[in-house]
């Protein structure tokens, strides 16, 4: 659950949410995604105003990667059918028409994201990082003007999530490329190039801004209810609890 909850994505402008499991990244993004109503408030995203737009022409100006969607997908779809059918924000390709330029298209945003191999591959024999990667590809199938990714590094092993990682760094330092989005529990997460940082706990905001603003000991160890120390390294930022000095 999320309250009194005040947050604006402006254009040329990433932002990473960050809080401990439970704090409401998760709830915010389907709301923003337009998969959840909130029970009061408003909502507008891309211009229009959520309840008094049609939802599903909105959706396929934004790039939505989540477990959730994940789980919805049928394992015996191909790769580049899971991307394709992106185009329409649509969870099969029956439902409607694409073209051979479609295809290409999904064909090449694979290929983007350094999965192009898999196209052919059904993605329920796919693991984690691939299909994290695939759902990366299906995000960019419509050219969205906005990005939202929810814990997309979420049971990758290290060499996975450093790979996602530094691809998403890429796409965040594109000037073409739209606003992203992305939630995460973990500031190692964190790609280069994000500009901004919204902290959650408890479905409040406990700061919102700049990211060099928001990310800090102070608010992370009361944020996440733990001793933290942070550094800052090659555009990454590392944090731990240091371990307790025995006889202290």
């Amino acid at each position: 659950m999320i309250e009194a909850v005040s947050w604006q994505v402006d254009a040329g402008e990433n932002w990473v949410v960050l809080g401990h499991n439970g704090s409401g990244k998760t709830t915010l993004l389907r709301v923003a995604s337009l998969y959840l109503h909130p029970t009061e408030g408003v909502v507008r995203v891309l211009g229009e105003t959520l309840g008094h737009t049609d939802v599903r022409t909105l959706r396929t100006r934004i790039g939505v990667a989540s477990q959730a969607l994940a789980d919805q997908l049928r394992a015996d779809l191909t790769a580049a059918d899971v991307v394709v059918a992106g185009k329409h924000a649509a969870l099969e390709t029956w439902w409607h028409t694409y073209t051979d330029l479609d295809h290409a298209k999904a064909r090449h945003e694979l290929d983007r994201v350094g999965v192009a191999h898999l196209a052919d591959r059904r993605f329920g024999t796919l693991s984690a990082g691939e299909r994290q990667r695939v759902q990366l590809a299906r995000t960019l199938m419509a050219d969205p003007e906005l990005l939202l990714l929810d814990e997309p590094a979420a049971g990758l092993d290290l060499g996975g999530r450093e790979d996602l990682v530094n691809r998403l760094s890429d796409l965040a330092g594109d000037p073409s490329a739209p606003p992203i989005v992305l939630v995460t529990h973990h500031t190692e997460e964190i790609p280069d190039h994000f500009t901004h940082a919204l902290l959650l706990a408890h479905g409040r905001v406990v700061r919102s801004g700049p990211i060099d603003d928001v990310i800090d000991e102070s608010t992370l160890s009361e944020s996440f209810g733990v001793d933290l120390r942070l550094e800052r390294r090659d555009g990454r930022w590392l944090c731990w609890a240091p371990h307790p000095v025995p006889g202290n």
